[in-house]
């Protein structure tokens, strides 16, 4: 690999760290609540098993989109998810306004099964389903990111160039890590910067534009030119966009002080560490 090649696939690593980091803090807070009702030794046990499972899942799964990846079905279908959930979370966050609260999940349909005292291993088996919900979202945006990198010369691994299979795995892992270990930083940021949490999933659905326009360049459509989907202008503008969002993000939403009646940065880093 050469100098350029290193720094655009440090950048699209960085920025999947970047946006891994803000997703897994809502993912760790939902986690959180999810095991509250659980003895602390169990607690732990119950989130280790969890992240472990979801581990094997991303691993196993990025071989089987490995495969896919270059069909151009597959690839419309995740642009679309891509889309799905970004409009639908920000739709959520702006209109309905409805926080992920103690309250929350212990009324309703949550309350129910919180009351009931969820056994052990069937809060394993929760934490596992919410895992696996929460991979799809960040392996998808990754595959997006990387498909449009150019090949590294490494050795295929699965159906992707190694370098591109390489970056996936490592944001995919790096996101693990976070949501273990700096989960309680990158909540404590969200609670602080809650522009932040939308400005993410607007990133997701800009990656799920991106994926669409790999969509429409592929050759048994060819409804873009192959060409373009690659271009340097096309890449520059991609970027610049999402720097925009983030930055946007960011310096639009006014700092919030930290309410001692509502802290999910505690919650946090009671449950998980």
């Amino acid at each position: 690999m050469d100098w350029g090649l290193l720094l655009e696939y440090g950048w699209v690593l960085l920025v999947l760290v970047a946006l891994e980091g803000l997703l897994a803090a809502d993912n760790a807070l939902v986690l959180a609540i999810m095991v509250k009702h659980l003895p602390d030794e169990e607690r732990k046990k119950a989130l280790f098993y969890g992240l472990a499972g979801a581990f094997v899942f991303r691993f196993g799964s990025l071989f089987v989109i490995s495969y896919l990846v270059d069909i151009w079905q597959v690839q419309a279908i995740g642009a679309l998810y891509l889309l799905f959930i970004a409009g639908n979370h920000i739709f959520r966050k702006l209109l309905i306004k409805k926080p992920v609260t103690d309250e929350a999940s212990e009324s309703g349909t949550d309350g129910a099964v919180n009351k009931k005292k969820s056994s052990f291993w069937f809060t394993v088996f929760k934490v596992e389903v919410a895992d696996i919900a929460f991979a799809v979202d960040s392996i998808l945006a990754a595959v997006a990111l990387a498909v449009a990198l150019p090949a590294s010369g490494l050795p295929k691994i699965g159906g992707l160039d190694g370098g591109q299979f390489l970056v996936i795995f490592a944001g995919g892992f790096i996101g693990l890590v976070i949501m273990r270990f700096a989960a309680s930083f990158f909540v404590k940021l969200l609670h602080t910067r809650p522009g932040l949490e939308i400005a993410a999933f607007f990133i997701v659905g800009w990656v799920g534009v991106k994926l669409a326009v790999i969509t429409l360049a592929h050759p048994s459509l060819g409804v873009l030119s192959e060409d373009f989907a690659h271009s340097t202008i096309w890449k520059v503008t991609f970027y610049v966009v999402l720097v925009l969002i983030a930055a946007i993000g960011w310096f639009m939403s006014s700092k919030v002080e930290e309410n001692v009646n509502e802290n999910p940065i505690k919650e946090v880093d009671k449950q998980l560490h």
